[in-house]
């Protein structure tokens, strides 16, 4: 053998080893895809834009649902639980906890479906009951982000709400009868307004309603609807031992100015969220939320040390409470200026309602929650009216603007919106409260009250002296 083939072998063996790669590769070649076009490159890069905001909008609504959970406990069960006296901390908050798991259960059942199914004008099919096809493809309420989160987000607003309510009954009310009450009141006065303005085809829905009402976030549904029931039933139970006769001071003030800051906080969600996805709609509506807070903190205080000497921590709290629910109905609608003219608005007229006629017509509303969120949210629902600019309601381009925007009409609209959620509030519970109350079950007995419902209701104490 030469030394030529000696030295070719190794090279023919790898030549011959390399035939199968080299088979592969024009194999390969001959099948990859042709490359791809201008315009599908295009649609796959708007698919992936598409995908990226629906994650981020889904966080931001997800967040958003936690935040107002958190308005409900522990925001709500410790401004309320700090603001009663001390026999009856615990069975104040038990209100707030309670209602997280009942509204829960029967949003899931029925709750959820007579708000947001198709129906009627006031009253939303069951197409949703038991939360039945609410999975994780979008809805029309919400293109972006998953059904079932829509869902859960709107979950939260039925639960503060008639926990909004157990301010005016606090102190004086029976535990079993508060769940009927609630029960009742959600299937007869929340389900049938947040069906009306939020609700496809309801009768005050901002897209196609016969009287379109602006209500961002619950003006209406929320504060109108529990302050007006709040007052119904103070009058039907009638007041508290010693009221107006004896100082009834608060257990804890520390309590409820962590609770208030927890509720200060948690607004965001609940307004800024209403936007249903993280773009500047949901921004205009945080710095709204915020300036008007402040605001009306500011005017609350500012009164009271002009009237009465000295400006109180619990001023301030009930303040940034009442901007906060003055703003709720104009958040997407108005900017920072207006939005600081409501929060002043709402922080002096709702302080003349707690602290002058309260007193005058000897309503016992125990924490104030008619003269707070009954009348910051008509102040809010009206302003509304009037300051709402197509600028910062972009989600909503085309529809119905304020008078700034020269839309005079929209006002009319707005008090239609809130004389039907005034009587739906009111007399749904007055009926609610009548029935109750002829059968026994809703005022505590003279003992069970001098004694505090911790002790009589749950058996226990929430503060332990002997510990």
């Amino acid at each position: 053998m030469t030394f030529s083939k000696l030295h070719l072998r190794p090279l023919k063996n790898l030549a011959f080893s390399l035939l199968p790669f080299v088979a592969s590769a024009t194999a390969l070649a001959q099948s990859a895809p042709p490359p791809l076009t201008i315009e599908q490159r295009l649609a796959k890069a708007e698919e992936a834009v598409k995908a990226a905001q629906s994650a981020g909008d889904n966080a931001w609504m997800l967040m958003s649902a936690a935040l107002v959970l958190m308005m409900t406990g522990p925001g709500l069960a410790l401004f309320y639980g700090g603001l009663v006296r001390t026999k009856n901390i615990l069975s104040t908050m038990m209100h707030s906890f309670i209602l997280m798991g009942v509204v829960t259960i029967l949003w899931a059942v029925v709750g959820y479906s007579l708000a947001f199914g198709e129906g009627n004008a006031f009253m939303g099919d069951l197409r949703f009951a038991f939360l039945s096809g609410v999975g994780a493809a979008p809805s029309d309420y919400a293109p972006t982000i998953p059904h079932q989160t829509f869902m859960v987000y709107q979950l939260m607003f039925a639960i503060i709400t008639p926990a909004l309510i157990s301010g005016a009954y606090a102190e004086r009310i029976k535990f079993g009868g508060m769940l009927v009450f609630t029960i009742l009141w959600m299937l007869i006065v929340y389900f049938p307004m947040a069906h009306m303005v939020w609700g496809k085809g309801g009768l005050l829905n901002i897209a196609g309603g016969k009287f379109p009402c602006l209500d961002f976030a619950g003006g209406t549904v929320v504060h109108i609807t529990s302050g007006v029931s709040a007052l119904v039933c103070a009058l039907m139970l009638g007041k508290r031992q010693g009221a107006f006769v004896e100082a009834m001071k608060p257990n804890s003030m520390v309590l409820s100015t962590v609770g208030a800051c927890l509720l200060w906080v948690g607004w965001f969600g609940f307004n800024a969220g209403s936007a249903l996805n993280a773009s500047s709609l949901a921004t205009s509506a945080f710095v709204a939320t915020h300036f008007a807070a402040a605001a009306a903190a500011l005017s609350w205080l500012g009164i009271e040390w002009l009237r009465q000497g000295k400006p109180s921590m619990l001023g301030g709290i009930s303040g940034c409470v009442a901007g906060l629910v003055a703003i709720t109905p104009a958040s997407g609608f108005v900017k920072p200026m207006p939005a600081i003219f409501i929060g002043l608005a709402a922080g002096l007229i709702c302080y003349m309602m707690v602290s002058v006629v309260k007193y005058m017509f000897k309503y016992d509303d125990s924490l104030d929650a008619f003269g707070v969120h009954g009348i910051g949210g008509t102040v809010g629902a009206l302003l509304t009216g009037v300051f709402a600019v197509k600028e910062v309601q972009d989600a909503f381009a085309g529809k119905p603007v304020g008078m700034l925007d020269g839309n005079g009409g929209q006002l009319m609209n707005q008090l239609i919106g809130v004389v039907i959620a005034v009587l739906l509030g009111g007399l749904g519970s007055l009926a609610i409260m009548a029935l109750l109350k002829g059968l026994k079950l809703i005022r505590a007995s003279a003992e069970q009250e001098m004694e505090g419902l911790d002790l009589s209701m749950h058996g226990e104490e929430g503060y332990n002296f002997e510990a």
